[in-house]
């Protein structure tokens, strides 16, 4: 097997490990609610919390995977929220203030996630491999979000909401004896890569060299960059109000029973995994075929912005929970063909500046998490209607649509 694979599933592996943590508490907070007094702004301040800490180690996440290594980055942030992971039971015994404490450490590590992988593929894949790769570890998070859905649920049944985790803690330490002993953040410095495969990568990777730093002011005025950090921030809006609220609209806006919601709500996440790989495949297709990039780019975000926007707005016109799951599948499918267009935009922009430049979209992207999820709490406090959640993430899946349009690029900003 190729060294570039190994690498792709172990990144693989990191950002399924990111979401069976993040997204278990979706579950285990509807047994942690009721035990202990919660209302529904309160779980939005439980889910939005974690966003508060996620946010701010994005841009120091990629510029310290761009400058340092990908490897030291990423492999010492899994194990820090894999170590807040396993206390967060401890945490909401101690009292609420130390549970939003915990989420909030978990979201500083989970941070330098996305910004290290990218910097990483940055060097190690080649172009003509991007979207395929980008688009098959994206994917890990639905994997990561299925998963989780459908076993916490048997450990809460089973030990308690406690052991959900507590289990999924430990995994990390398990992934990271592999990364460490597996993982270089260059191709060169890797022990055991072929000449062939290291030539190929130096040939047609987006860049082999190390970031420099840019300037604050090139970076907050260009057009291109904002582009993709505005379409970031809708795809994003949409995922994790449904990453949080999924799992309580079907148990208390569907009435379906607790043992089976995670069953529901992950069947949109597994339609997500498998068409955020095959949206990768077809942007890969484009490009080979000699489309314009930026065609292929703007192509395969208004297929995915578009029809996702449309199904969300849909959804409040049916009533039965098939008719619900199966149009949020179909929105899902949709939103899995951006993985060629502004998922893969940063090494188009800025090859060496990858990592950072997706620090600095993903730190915009995770400010839904904090306002959206917690406006969507707010908003279902106050008028008890999912309709106003679903119409509203609607309109901002058409606005990230329409700005991408107008304002993205394929062509090198920045060098």
């Amino acid at each position: 097997m190729h060294v570039r694979f190994k690498i792709i599933f172990l990144s693989f592996l990191a950002v399924f490990i990111c979401y069976i943590d993040r997204v278990n508490i979706s579950i285990a907070i509807i047994p942690m609610a009721k035990e202990l007094g919660w209302d529904y702004e309160r779980m939005g301040i439980v889910f939005s919390s974690f966003f508060v800490g996620y946010i701010f180690t994005q841009v120091l996440g990629g510029y310290l995977s761009d400058k340092f290594g990908a490897k030291i980055v990423l492999g010492y942030g899994l194990v820090f929220w894999s170590i807040f992971t396993i206390l967060t039971p401890l945490a909401a015994y101690a009292g609420f203030s130390f549970l939003i404490l915990a989420r909030i450490c978990m979201g500083l590590g989970e941070g330098i996630t996305f910004p290290a992988w990218h910097s990483l593929y940055a060097r190690w894949v080649p172009i003509n491999e991007r979207a395929r790769a980008v688009g098959v570890t994206n994917s890990a998070l639905f994997l990561g979000t299925v998963f989780a859905l459908v076993v916490t649920p048997i450990i809460v049944i089973q030990l308690g909401w406690e052991w959900s985790f507590y289990l999924f803690g430990m995994v990390g330490f398990i992934w990271y004896f592999f990364w460490k002993k597996f993982v270089t953040s260059s191709p060169k410095d890797h022990p055991t890569i072929s000449k062939k495969e290291l030539t190929l990568i130096e040939e047609t990777a987006p860049t082999t060299e190390e970031a420099k730093i840019l300037p604050w002011k090139v970076l907050i005025t260009n057009k291109p960059l904002w582009a993709i950090a505005v379409a970031h921030f809708c795809s994003n809006y949409s995922l994790f109000v449904f990453l949080s609220w999924l799992p309580v609209f079907i148990n208390q806006g569907l009435g379906v029973k607790f043992s089976s919601v995670g069953i529901l709500a992950m069947l949109p996440h597994l339609t997500s995994f498998i068409f955020l790989n095959l949206g990768g495949y077809f942007g890969d297709f484009l490009v080979r075929r000699n489309f314009e990039l930026l065609t292929v780019r703007k192509i395969c975000n208004t297929i995915g912005f578009g029809g996702a926007g449309i199904c969300l707005a849909l959804i409040p016109s049916f009533e039965s929970v098939g008719q619900i799951i199966t149009i949020l599948c179909i929105g899902n499918a949709f939103s899995g063909m951006a993985a060629g267009g502004f998922i893969v935009n940063h090494a188009d922009i800025g090859p060496r500046y990858t990592g950072t430049l997706m620090g600095i979209t993903n730190m915009i992207g995770a400010i839904p998490g904090i306002f959206g999820v917690y406006l969507s709490g707010l908003i279902l406090k106050t008028t008890n209607s999912w309709d106003a959640v679903f119409y509203v993430t609607a309109s901002v899946m058409f606005f990230g649509m329409i700005f991408y349009l107008l304002f993205a690029s394929a062509k090198k900003q920045f060098d």
